[in-house]
């Protein structure tokens, strides 16, 4: 693995960090948490209709925009489960990235932005 690579994963692991560390100081419950963690995974049954709906289903709920938007709206109207929905999907997604899984290309579910999925990535010409 690339040194470059290695600090865009540990980047990652510092945003899931944060996120569980909010979470936590926050007391929300660690029951939500542990029933929401893989809510967004959910998306993958876009894939029951093909690669190109499974890649918009599944990047709809992988990217950041939409729980940091979450997360602002629980910030401003003092919405506490909407900031720990945030928080826990936000968390998610970072893992996820720590992980090496990135968006997916309409190609099919191994096939992501950072790179195919199972592949050995020290062997790709970059």
């Amino acid at each position: 693995m690339r040194p470059v690579d290695l600090i865009v994963r540990f980047e990652w692991v510092t945003v899931a960090a944060l996120a569980i560390v909010c979470y936590a100081m926050f007391g929300f419950s660690w029951w939500l948490f542990a029933l929401l963690i893989l809510a967004p995974d959910l998306s993958m049954l876009g894939y029951l209709a093909g690669p190109r709906v499974g890649a918009v289903t599944y990047n709809a709920l992988h990217i950041l925009i939409a729980p940091l938007v979450l997360l602002l709206a629980g910030a401003l109207l003092a919405g506490s489960a909407t900031t720990a929905v945030a928080l826990i999907w936000i968390a998610h997604i970072a893992i996820d990235r720590a992980l090496g899984y990135g968006l997916k290309l309409p190609t099919g579910f191994q096939d992501t932005h950072l790179g195919r999925i199972g592949r050995d990535r020290n062997s790709a010409v970059r």
